[in-house]
């Protein structure tokens, strides 16, 4: 037997950053806004590095994700200076920039053609000699071959963006149900709430599916509608600068090591987070010997002086991840149903659009048109099309 709560008019499943940002921007529209989820600001953003890479993390093939990121990316500043001034929490965002570098022959071509689809798509990148990476970042490895400079990829930490939008959401209004979602309540043939873990019925004019990789996984959402999110492991490990000592790097420095990505996020609190594997194993969170030690060594090609600093955290998560690698955002095939989940390892810095995006479907029905690209349909319509006879 459930029991009745009360009923929202938009309930949120999915307690992480973009769960949280959807729940706030839409109770400031005046949506009466719920939020179920057992540990609100937890998920992957207590794993994520925070690194807001539009420029560095660009793609062949993904173009379209290029405009939603840049767009995102502008509305960083603005964002992260609304949220600090209604919560008084500072976010760590810095634009400090980011410097991708190359260690061997091969990572430099491959970083000169990555440079090469910057500048076609209009981006901002400076290529730099080794000697002129290492003036910018002293503590580099002497066999740093090259790199490029990217003023405009920035940083925020990514757990303290989570706190402050707990605290933007309790402030707005937004009720937090502190539980899991145990299925997906549909009435005639519309979304209409859902029953949590503990019995509870909780009601919603619009449910909003933002539970990141366990998106695929709600039961009762019918087998069609349920969004083709998988879970993409990474593990990542922490550092601190002892205090009183200068930090070993300045800005975010990335680079392909072997065939295998790695990138050092200094904080300015000492912190340097190291990251990041990408596994596909489903459900494993387990931290490993191996991923760390691939991490550490490959970091300490990039910057040999890491291994002189306190060891203080080792974690792994689950990244969002979609047969695309870009987000699901607006109305599922299902009426009532809406979906904010798939960002995959974008979900950081498509937090501001992702929020003004779902705010504007929730009022009006229809995705803003920088969204419109992402709608959960696509795959729905891929597959419909795929299905015809010739």
């Amino acid at each position: 037997m459930s029991r009745t709560s009360d009923t929202s008019d938009v309930l949120v499943i999915g307690g992480g950053i973009i769960g949280l940002v959807t729940a706030w921007r839409a109770a400031q529209r005046g949506f009466a806004t719920a939020v179920v989820d057992p540990e609100p600001g937890g998920g992957a953003a207590q794993v994520a590095a925070g690194m807001l890479a539009a420029v560095t993390e660009l793609h062949y093939g993904e173009q379209t994700l290029l405009a939603l990121n840049l767009a995102s990316a502008r509305r960083y500043p603005d964002f992260a200076a609304e949220l600090t001034d209604l919560t008084g929490h500072d976010l760590g965002y810095r634009r400090s920039g980011t410097l991708a570098v190359a260690l061997d022959a091969d990572d430099r071509a491959h970083l000169r053609e990555l440079h090469t689809l910057q500048r076609q798509s209009g981006l901002d990148s400076e290529w730099l000699s080794g000697r002129e990476c290492r003036r910018l970042e002293p503590m580099l490895a002497p066999g740093v071959r090259g790199g490029l400079r990217v003023n405009d990829d920035h940083q925020v930490d990514p757990r303290r963006l989570a706190r402050a939008l707990v605290v933007a959401c309790e402030r707005a209004g937004v009720i937090f149900h502190r539980v899991w979602a145990d299925r997906l309540t549909v009435v005639r043939d519309r979304a209409a709430g859902v029953v949590t873990a503990d019995g509870t019925a909780l009601g919603a004019g619009q449910v909003v599916l933002a539970a990141g990789s366990l998106s695929g996984r709600l039961a009762g959402v019918p087998d069609d509608v349920l969004p083709p999110v998988r879970p993409v492991k990474g593990q990542v490990v922490r550092l601190t600068m002892p205090e009183g000592q200068p930090p070993l790097l300045s800005r975010t420095v990335r680079a392909v090591v072997r065939g295998s990505h790695v990138y050092l996020v200094p904080r300015e609190s000492g912190e340097l987070v190291i990251g990041a594997t990408t596994e596909e194993l489903g459900w494993d969170t387990t931290v490993t010997a191996g991923g760390v030690y691939e991490l550490l060594r490959d970091a300490h090609e990039l910057v040999p002086g890491i291994t002189e600093l306190p060891l203080t955290e080792t974690r792994a998560g689950l990244r969002p991840g979609s047969p695309d690698n870009a987000p699901l955002l607006g109305p599922a095939e299902l009426a009532g149903l809406l979906l904010a989940t798939g960002h995959y390892r974008n979900g950081v810095l498509l937090t501001p659009v992702t929020g003004d995006a779902m705010a504007h479907v929730l009022t009006t029905g229809e995705l803003p048109e920088e969204a419109r690209p992402f709608t959960p349909k696509r795959f729905s319509t891929a597959a419909a099309l795929t299905e015809q006879p010739a």
